[in-house]
């Protein structure tokens, strides 16, 4: 396994962002673990998940494109913090875009914060999790509706590897769905394998992740 996978479930634990627990999700179903990027809210923070994602976007995507989007709320501030990243880490300009909730009808108007996208942009969105795919069904019709561009992609952080509206990943689904690539810095079962390593995780609580799984884990 790659040794930034192992740095970034350490990283995940000290910033709080990966909890375990009993969780009530978004979706409705009920989590023994759950990760909210909204924990990352210190300098420094911010800038070591912006630098593993910048690191994760050129390994699967590469860097052949102009835009980052962030969806509303979380998505924004890692859109503006990856774009700093690459540009520190690979030299690289990127625009931000990111979506706002309500449309704004004064000043800088519409429903765009950041750039406005272009016909021929390349865009890549970025997340911090994908549980459902709802967020993608929400937001890429608000990116296609802006201009003619080109999705390229989704990064998340995390890939929970559970089940979306079929027997699929979510990840999966929406590469399925929308015809773009779809990537993760880590994926849960690694996060699983590399703290049952450490001696991280009690019996009872691994037991609890297993039926987690068996109920909501993919199969395809």
């Amino acid at each position: 396994m790659e040794e930034y996978k192992k740095q970034f479930t350490e990283f995940m634990l000290s910033c709080n962002a990966l909890k375990f627990g009993d969780f009530t999700l978004k979706s409705g179903r009920k989590s023994p673990f759950f990760m909210n990027a909204g924990a990352y809210v210190e300098g420094g923070q911010l800038h070591d998940i912006a630098c593993y994602y910048a690191k994760a976007i050129n390994d699967n995507f590469g860097l052949d494109f102009d835009v980052l989007f962030g969806p509303a709320y979380k998505g924004i501030p890692l859109a503006v913090a990856t774009c700093m990243a690459i540009h520190e880490l690979y030299g690289k300009e990127i625009r931000y875009c990111s979506n706002r909730k309500e449309v704004k009808d004064h000043g800088d108007t519409g429903i765009l914060l950041g750039t406005k996208l272009k016909d021929g942009d390349r865009v890549i969105m970025i997340e911090d999790v994908t549980t459902s795919g709802k967020s993608m069904e929400e937001t890429v019709p608000i990116v296609k509706a802006q201009a003619d561009v080109e999705i390229k992609g989704l990064i998340v952080s995390l890939n929970r590897n559970e089940k979306g509206k079929g027997n699929k990943t979510a990840l999966a689904e929406i590469s399925d769905l929308y015809g773009f690539k779809t990537a993760a810095i880590v994926s849960m079962p690694e996060v699983v394998e590399i703290l049952k390593e450490k001696g991280a995780l009690d019996d009872e609580l691994l037991a609890r992740i297993d039926a987690y799984y068996k109920e909501y884990g993919a199969t395809e």
